[in-house]
């Protein structure tokens, strides 16, 4: 049986990968994999791991166990050289975006180009006019990330992401702070550019309702741990009580509202000044 960390049809695989900051565990035993040409979610709570994922993914931090192979290459066992050149093959959309302020919109989706190619700028014009086009941002090609809004923002960090035609791309919140129509075009984008592309993407978000439109498949993560998983429509179909919480956005489930307390509220109330 062939090794699904070296199958071409499998770029990202991640086994029983454990992290954690000093004392405190982020990620307890996570297993998951990512497609060629598929969209997969990471969804979750508020600091469940998923940003912490991503960055494990792509490099940034190393795992205290387990590991994630990315293309057949266990990421975390790369020199600065071998991360370098596996990243030329890796596109991330950063939250908010992350433009250089001081740039035009054109530079900003060039500057990959220019990073990682030895292509002559006439190239690179044509490449970069290819990009904002995809996007619908072409005009806006001299306009600072000052002079474009949310939506128009996070439409050139994606042609920034894909400027290099990437065979995995990574999305951290990519929804985050949109208005709905900015919401819908962004999602659609996301679709369009993985299938254009034949590509491998990674979207961590909470947008449940959005997501189920565009993506493959979804995995939720809960205290670090992958607690459901499954297509669009088993998820939507799905009776375990914490992913229905989380669809549907319920107040009473598993997922507490209040944060654990020590002593019960009446009695913090009545009694001295310490919580």
């Amino acid at each position: 049986m062939n090794n699904p960390a070296q199958d071409s049809s499998v770029p990202i695989e991640v086994r029983d990968l454990r992290f954690g900051y000093g004392a405190r565990q982020i990620l307890h035993g996570v297993n998951l994999s990512v497609p060629r040409g598929k969209v997969v979610a990471i969804m979750g709570g508020s600091g469940c791991g998923k940003t912490t994922l991503l960055r494990l993914i792509g490099g940034q931090l190393k795992p205290k166990s387990g590991g994630v192979n990315v293309f057949g290459e266990r990421i975390d066992q790369l020199d600065r050289d071998g991360l370098y050149r596996l990243r030329r093959r890796m596109g991330m959309l950063f939250q908010f975006g992350a433009l250089f302020t001081d740039s035009t919109v054109f530079d900003n989706v060039a500057f990959p180009l220019r990073e990682h190619t030895d292509l002559p700028e006439e190239v690179i014009r044509d490449l970069v006019l290819m990009k904002l086009h995809a996007v619908g941002l072409r005009g806006a090609a001299q306009l600072k990330p000052s002079e474009l809004s949310g939506g128009m923002a996070r439409r050139v960090a994606l042609a920034r992401t894909v400027a290099l035609d990437p065979q995995v791309i990574m999305y951290d919140e990519p929804f985050a702070g949109l208005d709905p129509i900015s919401l819908g075009v962004i999602g659609q984008l996301i679709r369009r550019l993985n299938d254009a592309l034949g590509a491998s993407s990674i979207v961590v978000t909470h947008d449940v309702q959005e997501s189920l439109q565009i993506v493959d498949y979804i995995y939720f993560l809960s205290e670090g741990k992958v607690v459901a998983e499954g297509t669009p429509d088993e998820i939507r179909a799905s009776t375990d009580p914490w992913v229905h919480q989380f669809v549907w956005a319920e107040v009473d489930g598993p997922v507490p509202f209040q944060y654990p307390s020590r002593r019960p509220y009446a009695d913090a109330l009545l009694g001295d000044s310490h919580v």
